[in-house]
């Protein structure tokens, strides 16, 4: 099983599905229509095995990206269109009229079905034609040919780091010695056991220098010391008879002809009863672990190993036994990257001109720590003249630079050395994260959320979609792609950030693949593509953005806003939209969402904007709606509408009042912070419980002390009996606040929560506070409940 939708494959999942979906039985088809979706279907599928061979190449040429553009613009195209004819297909009529009306009623919907069959068929034979014109030109100028002869020169990244001199380095005292003393220091009975130690940290933090300096600075303390370097798609044999050669130093070893066994037999017996240092630079995969590590005994005279990777799960792994002995390597700090920095470009720490100090304080907050990112800006700006003017221009240009100058290339091949060796699927959630502004805080749920919506998430193994989306997440910062943010009680990263050179590459690939579409800083140059699939504004760092008039945004899937402009595109224009993330804290009109309405394949929607404080009625025609996030609004009544909403899973308020009907929300997954209060009916409260899906509850309870005890004893039983219910189905996390005079002393009388809690707390309070400033009396109850299933 596949993503709905990918940067590699465009909409073509998804498409392929829904083609399927439409030559079923449930649709009658008129014949010509059919016939239609037949062939699409039959080239789409040889579309989609062509593009998901191309993911695979790590640069295809310029042919090739043109090609692989074409076919994944078609695909959006086509399932636009499909998209529009299920939709005409799927409106039926909830009355049920009688009689003469009813005969009217059933003409008029034939005659409208068949009008709507013959403009698909119409739209159809274009797209027909569309997909013939491709694989034409795919063939004629033989692109599959173009792939399998393209090669590129594998030129060694490492080496440069291998041979820096000692004086030019900054920052590795302190780790170098730390790992010395990991290597080296021996304790009891394991005193003379091979100790395994892993340096880990992203591309161009310094592992391969770090890994070469311990080296050098323990000569002479081991019988024999090894470095050899490994790579993404080792060569084993390569790599064994390399270590021979090193062990072997100056003998003559004829070991052209022999296996992997053979060379690792050997190297075991030279080894016995040797101690020896062994450095493996570069390891990516725990497979290639488990056959290196067949070469070395383990009861070994104090031996070590030192292993660099990328990859937490990697680094943990080879040190399995020890995690301790996993070294995560960190950023340089801001007066070492300064150091380096003056170094490389001036020739010392005191050389810089006074009119370039803040030109380079920018440089170096952009390259946050990352010593390659360092040494190679200062390299270019070293041969670049020492005018404000120039270096503004490179500092205003340096995502550009990284795609274009030459003497970026290998920072930008190391950098795309860990974006190459992510799965389709990873890559694609990667580059999504290029819709948000540099240095912010990305929430994971969000992010996971956003994703599901956009159908870039597989549920596989058992796991529902939300599950795994966090096993991408977590997937990602494993890989050191992104940095964890805010880790909480129970070892998870609450948020992430990404690194300034990441997010310059993946902006750089995203706008390549037409993948997402910025307006965000004035400085930067950006493609232009006249239909836009995923829009970002950023009218924070860029107040007077303007949308292009040549934009056709009826295709955008995903608009995401930051800050407010008096030009933002009405949202009526936006036709297939799944995505509407609006963050303007205060100053949005109501009225911008008036059209809401008319967006039928929403599925994601998040207002940050404290000016709301209601909702278009309309709301409930968003059939396809799964996240309705309201947390930084004033709403404190939803619209009646919203238990239309079957498909809607998480829905998050601030306050707002808990919904009459609420039973028919069944696919709801998460209920955060509703509001139970004397308006609320005692039938909302008893429906509450029938919420089977239901996981995460949190409840504000704000009933008033003048309520009679008969009243109250109402709320209090029906509340206890939902809970109940809830707590013998999925709930597996649960907040209770009350405010004023209504005490929680009532739930821990009468209800006895399930047996499983990972945490319990509950507090009460009675003063005044910065988060309860009105002194009212504030209770809380608090429980994650740890279900047997994945929770």
């Amino acid at each position: 099983m596949e993503a709905v939708a990918c940067v590699s494959c465009g909409a073509l999942g998804s498409l392929l599905r829904k083609l399927g979906a439409l030559l079923s039985d449930e649709f009658k088809l008129l014949t010509t229509v059919k016939g239609g979706i037949m062939f699409l279907q039959a080239e789409l599928e040889s579309m989609h095995a062509f593009l998901k061979k191309m993911s695979e190449v790590e640069d295809p040429d310029e042919q090739s990206r043109c090609s692989l553009k074409e076919l994944r613009e078609l695909s959006y195209d086509i399932e636009d269109v499909i998209d529009s004819f299920m939709l005409s297909l799927g409106g039926e009529s909830s009355s049920n009229p009688r009689g003469f009306v009813r005969f009217v009623g059933s003409c008029m919907d034939l005659l409208a079905n068949a009008m709507t069959h013959h403009r698909f068929a119409k739209k159809i034979k274009v797209l027909k034609r569309r997909a013939i014109e491709a694989s034409s030109r795919r063939a004629r100028y033989m692109v599959d040919d173009v792939v399998s002869r393209s090669s590129r020169p594998n030129i060694d990244t490492r080496l440069p780091a291998l041979y820096t001199e000692m004086t030019r380095l900054v920052g590795i005292d302190g780790p170098r010695d730390k790992l010395i003393k990991l290597l080296t220091k021996r304790d009891g009975a394991l005193a003379q056991q091979l100790k395994v130690v892993s340096i880990v940290g992203f591309g161009g933090l310094g592992k391969t220098t770090l890994a070469n300096q311990v080296y050098q600075n323990l000569e002479g303390q081991f019988e024999y010391q090894v470095f050899v370097s490994v790579s993404q798609k080792p060569d084993m044999k390569k790599i064994f008879r390399n270590i021979l050669s090193q062990i072997f130093r100056q003998e003559s070893v004829s070991n052209e002809a022999w296996d992997e066994q053979q060379l690792v037999k050997t190297i075991r017996q030279f080894l016995k009863d040797k101690r020896y240092l062994i450095v493996i630079d570069d390891i990516w995969r725990k497979s290639a672990w488990r056959v290196i590590k067949c070469a070395f005994p383990e009861n070994s005279c104090s031996s070590g190993i030192l292993i660099t990777t990328r990859i937490i799960a990697v680094a943990k792994y080879c040190s399995s036994q020890h995690h301790d002995h996993v070294y995560q390597i960190k950023p340089l700090s801001a007066t070492h990257s300064k150091s380096l920095f003056f170094k490389r470009a001036f020739g010392s720490e005191d050389g810089c001109p006074l009119q370039l100090r803040d030109v380079s304080d920018g440089i170096l907050k952009k390259c946050g720590g990352l010593p390659l990112a360092i040494i190679t800006l200062a390299s270019l700006l070293a041969n670049k003249a020492s005018t404000r003017e120039e270096w503004l221009r490179i500092h205003n240009s340096i995502g550009s630079t990284l795609e274009k100058d030459s003497d970026m290339e290998e920072m930008k091949n190391i950098l795309f050395l860990s974006y190459n060796d992510l799965p389709y699927h990873l890559k694609t959630c990667l580059l999504y994260l290029s819709v948000f502004p540099e240095d912010y805080e990305i929430k994971r749920d969000q992010l996971v959320r956003r994703w599901i919506a956009e159908g870039f998430i597989i549920a596989e193994g058992g796991l529902d979609l939300e599950e795994a989306g966090e096993c991408y997440f977590n997937d990602l910062i494993n890989r050191n792609m992104i940095q964890p943010v805010g880790i909480q009680y129970d070892g998870r990263a609450d948020a992430c950030r990404v690194h300034d050179m990441i997010l310059d590459l993946i902006i750089s690939k995203s706008l390549e693949d037409n993948f997402v579409t910025l307006f965000c800083d004035p400085n930067q140059k950006l493609l232009q593509h006249d239909k836009v699939r995923r829009l970002s504004l950023n009218y924070h760092a860029r107040e007077h953005t303007v949308v292009s008039p040549n934009m056709i945004v009826s295709h955008v899937r995903s608009l995401t806003i930051f800050g407010l402009a008096e030009n933002m595109p009405p949202l009526s224009k936006f036709q297939s939209l799944r995505v509407l993330d609006l963050e303007n804290r205060e100053v949005l009109e109501h009225n911008y969402l008036k059209h809401i309405s008319r967006l039928s394949q929403l599925r994601y929607l998040r207002l940050n904007v404290r000016k709301i404080t209601s909702l278009p009625e309309q709301l409930g025609g968003l059939q396809h709606l799964q996240t309705l996030d309201l947390r930084w609004t004033r709403v404190k009544e939803l619209p009646a509408s919203i238990v239309q909403l079957q498909k809607l899973a998480c829905l998050l308020v601030n306050s707002a009042e808990l919904p009459e009907g609420i039973q028919s929300m069944q696919a709801l997954r998460e209920l955060s912070e509703i509001e139970i209060n004397q308006n609320t009916s005692l039938s909302s409260l008893q429906e509450l419980g029938s919420l089977t899906k239901l996981r995460i509850l949190e409840l504000n309870l704000n009933w008033h002390i003048s309520d009679t005890d008969c009243v109250m004893n109402a709320y209090e039983y029906n509340l206890v009996m939902s809970l109940c219910k809830l707590g013998m189905l999925n709930l597996r996390s649960i907040h209770i606040q009350s405010y004023h005079s209504c005490s929680l002393d009532f739930l821990l009388d009468s209800w006895v929560p399930p047996r499983l809690l990972q945490r319990h707390q509950c507090q009460s309070s009675r003063c005044g506070s910065t988060q309860n400033p009105r002194g009212y009396a504030l209770s809380v109850i608090s429980l994650d409940i740890l279900k047997n299933s994945k929770a």
